[in-house]
């Protein structure tokens, strides 16, 4: 793989992805996503309040390098003029972090990496996800030379599993109850693509 650092915002057609700041409505608008209890189901935190929605944004933009094993990226997916979740009228509109984007380098030596998505509720159904996830995709395989992206998903979570679906990723796994999540034994889904894979997905 080839060292990158997250320095410049990724346009696609409806979106932008870009670091998180602390600025408040980036704040409220990750705290709508996070403390949402629907959302949060598979996720491995439980509903967050905002001063840990702000302690967590601090620790994500400490570093937007990718170079090493471990090394991620924690992305805001921005719409540019939407309803805010909670606006009380209809014509209060701002751009506004839909969703977030999860990236890390799973492997520097083996060029593999990991991502992970969140979209509030508000704008799931719209093809944001996708379009948000594709945009990573090509960058993993284009600007950072990666070889493999996988999603290490909840199998129960029938949103994300077809977000992999359309992106064109592989069923490679399902391991039975080998996690213990939120009380109870958890099955893991695992999702990937390689970048021949995905050459080929995009040119279709």
């Amino acid at each position: 793989m080839k060292a990158f650092e997250f320095s410049t915002p990724l346009q696609t057609e409806r979106l932008r992805l870009r670091s998180l700041t602390l600025s408040d409505n980036d704040v409220d608008d990750v705290h709508a996503q996070q403390s949402n209890a629907e959302l949060t189901a598979y996720m491995l935190y439980e509903p967050r309040d905002r001063a840990t929605v702000m302690e967590k944004i601090a620790e994500w933009t400490a570093s937007e390098v990718l170079a090493e094993s471990g090394d991620y990226l924690q992305l805001a997916i921005e719409l540019a003029d939407a309803r805010p979740p909670g606006a009380q009228t209809a014509s209060e509109r701002r751009a506004v972090v839909i969703g977030t984007l999860y990236f890390k380098i799973e492997s520097a030596e083996d060029s593999n990496a990991e991502i992970g998505w969140a979209l509030h509720p508000n704008f799931q159904g719209k093809g944001y996800g996708r379009e948000a996830a594709s945009a990573l995709i090509d960058l993993a395989f284009d600007a950072l030379k990666l070889h493999r992206v996988f999603a290490n998903l909840d199998p129960r979570n029938d949103d994300s599993v077809r977000l992999c679906r359309a992106l064109g990723m592989r069923h490679e796994a399902h391991h039975v109850e080998d996690m213990w999540f939120k009380g109870a034994w958890a099955d893991t889904g695992i999702y990937a693509i390689l970048d021949r894979e995905w050459a080929a997905f995009r040119a279709k």
